[in-house]
């Protein structure tokens, strides 16, 4: 397999990394400690195509490939992880859903805005009592005249209270279990929906998470996605290329750790050397490098299978799997590293260990991930 990266997809990199330095760096700390949402930022995320980057001009999108959203994603997690997960729920599971399974009608109406960057969607799977096991939905929309009458709090989901258009997953049909979820697109402003609080989260503090409920919300029957009782198929076929979105997220912030790291060491002075000359901390680098790069290329190979159009559901899962599991372990190392500076909001590895930690979480937890990958290799053989 090959990854010598071509002109495009190097110069959607540079330009992710020359945005995130520019645009994003400068608030990030103020943004995190308030748990201010980057609406600006993700207004210029949209005009430069961030939004919809794998989606086809015609539709409104920048008509990349799969490797240039995980470069970009990579760059612009570096800087801050909340952006990261903004633009890649974006992405990868409202634009590629819509994409792949929506009708003509929902491509021109939804679709065209979303990947412009011109609206903003969010994707609301999980419930009070539906997280890792989903097909347990208590949303419910009953058929009425045409429409949908909607009803039911989702939790957890990221751009909430900010999203224009979302992906409601509700059982229609109660009779055949999790044949009988469907796929809604609603809109802000629907009579009947409305938000919980914005959740004070531990990390990806600046990213919008909050409740939504759903109180005899009529949606035209036309908003229905894909077709009646495809809900939950909807749901894990756009969460296999989330998980490349959010091991993308993983890795970028690893790779900051391995940065700040590499700078502190060699800045601080310790019994009259710089700690950089230190066998042990040259080893605790050289085990956070080692695990950055496979890391990529484990996602490099989910994002090229499923560019190539073959079978990446496990290679997404091991990618999210192992890029989360890493992000972890070089947040704490990066802190090990810096000592008690390392501790405080100033040298920002503390915000890192606390945005890496929600990729071992959400898109299925990595417990979840084992599943899918012990699943698939029984599959196999």
């Amino acid at each position: 397999m090959n990854f010598d990266f071509t002109e495009e997809q190097k110069m959607i990199r540079d330009t992710a990394r020359e945005f995130a330095q520019a645009e994003i760096a400068p608030s990030a700390v103020d943004r995190d400690i308030k748990g201010e949402f980057p609406a600006g930022i993700v207004k210029k995320l949209g005009e430069l195509g961030f939004l919809g980057m794998m989606v086809p001009p015609e539709l409104g999108g920048a008509g990349l490939d799969t490797i240039s959203y995980v470069l970009a994603m990579i760059e612009v997690s570096k800087v801050d992880a909340s952006v990261g997960v903004i633009m890649s729920v974006n992405n990868s599971l409202v634009c590629y859903g819509l994409e792949k399974y929506g009708s003509p009608y929902i491509k021109e109406k939804y679709l065209i805005p979303l990947a412009k960057g011109e609206k903003l969607g969010a994707f609301a799977l999980s419930e009070p009592e539906a997280g890792s096991d989903a097909t347990k939905q208590k949303t419910v929309a009953d058929k009425e005249d045409g429409y949908f009458v909607l009803n039911g709090i989702k939790n957890w989901i990221t751009n909430g209270q900010s999203a224009d258009y979302v992906l409601v997953m509700a059982t229609t049909d109660k009779s055949k279990g999790h044949k009988g979820i469907s796929t809604l697109v609603v809109e802000r402003g629907t009579p009947g929906f409305g938000y919980g609080k914005k959740e004070d989260k531990l990390g990806i503090r600046s990213s919008d998470t909050s409740s939504l409920t759903f109180t005899n919300c009529k949606i035209p029957g036309e908003n229905l996605v894909w077709e009646e009782g495809k809900g939950f198929n909807f749901a894990m076929n756009t969460l296999n290329g989330g998980r490349i979105g959010i091991a993308a997220q993983a890795i970028g912030i690893a790779e900051a750790c391995l940065d700040a790291a590499l700078k502190y060491s060699k800045e601080r002075k310790a019994f009259g050397q710089h700690i950089s000359d230190f066998q042990a901390i040259q080893f605790k680098l050289s085990d956070m490098a080692v695990k950055v790069e496979a890391a990529k290329l484990l996602t490099l190979s989910a994002a090229a299978l499923k560019d190539a159009g073959k079978k990446y559901y496990k290679e997404a899962a091991m990618a999210k799997l192992y890029s989360s599991k890493i992000a972890v372990e070089c947040a704490l190392e990066a802190i090990q590293i810096h000592g008690g500076y390392g501790y405080v909001r100033e040298y920002l590895v503390e915000r890192y260990l606390r945005d890496a930690k929600i990729t071992e979480i959400y898109e299925g937890t990595n417990e979840i991930q084992k599943i899918v990958i012990a699943r698939a290799l029984l599959d196999e053989n």
